[in-house]
């Protein structure tokens, strides 16, 4: 419910609340006054005003089906009398101002005066004869000279005006108090539901704003304010995790930056070195100066590679590489995989298989491209760090109810067992052979970052002297 909508409703029920409580306020001290003081006189009066009403209506009722004639019989108006005594009511009647017959004795100025007021209306009504209210009614019968004949049923009724008075200032103080209350209670739901929480909420926004964004903002109010709070600790936490990225991307800008320099460094000075030796004379025969530039042209390459996987690694680390995601058979990627390799396998004097433990073709969805740079990166490092005599790398190809595993094996020397939870961090290498191997040291680091990528996961077990495995886990295609 929207909060105008609230707010209206609230205040209904606080008014009706409070006709209510005043109601019910009023019943009880009619119940109360009747207990301790017997009939309450509202009651009495209000009993008697209907009695006499009644009884007037029923005289006048009787009167105006008869003459003027018989009202001025004595055994009518001896009956009137008696009809109206009962009542405690008085009877005149007039033709024209005349006073032809009374039970009471009027003055003449009370009577111009009834007869006017009575004049105004032809109903039940009440009027003020010498200090008292009588209520009365009024029955007129015009004769054929022209003349009109009045009778006139007045019956006092009084009034204690005292305990009126009470139970009007009584009524009145249950009403505002209820109306206070009611108020009261308004407000406190209102400012419980919306301000407190929103006099919150601008607290809160001023410590983003200042850049605090360490405390939570607690869902409260209501309707649209639970909402707003949820929606700003939402963008709280989104603000958060921003900053935090953009921190993590600060460190590892500088982090990259420090290592690729430090990693650059060592074919730089060497190609340096090379061409300063052939300026210099060093390499005084045609043969070394040929062994100087191409011992240059390998650390130039070096150098060129580390700076692509520094680059490929950076928007892997930003997600600025797109993945274009392909149906493809697990087994025929892999046999087309082995078969690029193997040349460089043969020329190392290691065997590279494929084992294929498949019952049937299973189908995953991957991007080509990336992917394989994963493998190549997974088998260099194998063909690098792998026994040269009786060298063997084994890819086997299994499954399970949901995934495809791919498990690179080699019998190489193995990595050290503290050395395995390090493995896929930038420019690490387990070992001084490896420290001192050729690469950005960004190899395992992009395998991973990539595999991630496509929902999967890799990791490695190994047992020195024995080999390393490493193994990959992507989602069947459904």
């Amino acid at each position: 419910m929207q909060l105008t909508k609230r707010f209206f409703m609230m205040n209904m029920v606080a008014v009706l609340a409070t006709i209510a409580l005043t109601v019910l306020a009023v019943i009880l001290f009619f119940a109360a006054y009747e207990k301790v003081g017997g009939s309450a006189p509202g009651v009495n009066d209000l009993k008697r005003f209907y009695e006499v009403r009644s009884g007037l209506g029923e005289i006048k009722r009787e009167a105006m089906g008869l003459g003027f004639e018989q009202w001025l019989e004595p055994s009518y108006q001896q009956k009137l009398s008696n009809q109206a005594g009962l009542l405690g009511a008085d009877v005149v009647i007039l033709k024209n101002r005349e006073i032809l017959y009374s039970t009471r004795t009027f003055t003449g100025i009370d009577m111009e005066r009834s007869i006017m007021l009575s004049d105004q209306s032809s109903e039940l009504d009440t009027l003020e004869l010498e200090g008292e209210n009588f209520l009365f009614v009024r029955a007129d019968y015009p004769l054929s000279t022209g003349d009109k004949g009045i009778l006139l049923v007045l019956a006092p009724m009084k009034l204690n005006s005292g305990f009126y008075l009470f139970l009007v200032v009584f009524t009145v103080s249950i009403f505002i108090l209820s109306f206070l209350l009611s108020n009261f209670w308004v407000s406190y739901r209102f400012s419980r539901g919306i301000i407190s929480p929103v006099a919150r909420l601008k607290d809160a926004a001023v410590r983003i704003r200042e850049g605090d964004l360490s405390d939570g903002i607690t869902e409260e109010g209501e309707g649209e304010v639970r909402e707003l709070c949820r929606s700003l600790e939402l963008m709280r936490i989104k603000l958060k995790e921003s900053i935090y990225l953009q921190r993590r991307y600060d460190e590892n800008r500088a982090f990259l930056i420090s290592s690729i320099s430090h990693d650059l460094k060592t074919p730089v000075t060497s190609i340096r070195g090379y061409i300063e030796g052939i300026i210099d004379g060093v390499a005084g025969t045609p043969v070394k100066v040929e062994q100087y530039l191409e011992t240059a042209r390998a650390k130039a390459i070096l150098v060129d590679a580390m700076i692509d996987d520094l680059l490929l690694y950076s928007k892997l680390d930003l997600n600025q590489i797109p993945y274009h995601f392909v149906k493809t058979d697990l087994a025929d990627y892999f046999a087309d995989c082995v078969a690029d390799y193997s040349y460089e396998f043969e020329k190392a004097n290691i065997k590279l298989s494929l084992k294929v433990e498949l019952e049937e073709p299973v189908f995953v969805s991957i991007d080509r491209e990336r992917l394989k740079r994963v493998i190549q990166n997974i088998l260099d490092n194998a063909r690098k760090f792998t026994v040269k005599e009786n060298g063997l790398v084994d890819i086997t190809l299994r499954e399970t109810r949901t995934s495809a595993i791919i498990e690179i094996r080699d019998n190489g020397k193995g990595i050290p067992e503290e050395d395995l939870p390090h493995i896929f961090e930038r420019f690490y290498r387990a070992d001084l052979s490896r420290q001192q191997a050729d690469g950005s040291g960004l190899g395992l680091a992009i395998a991973k970052q990539i595999v991630e990528g496509h929902e999967g996961k890799i990791w490695v077990t190994s047992v020195i002297g024995e080999g390393t495995r490493m193994m990959i886990s992507l989602k069947k295609f459904a």
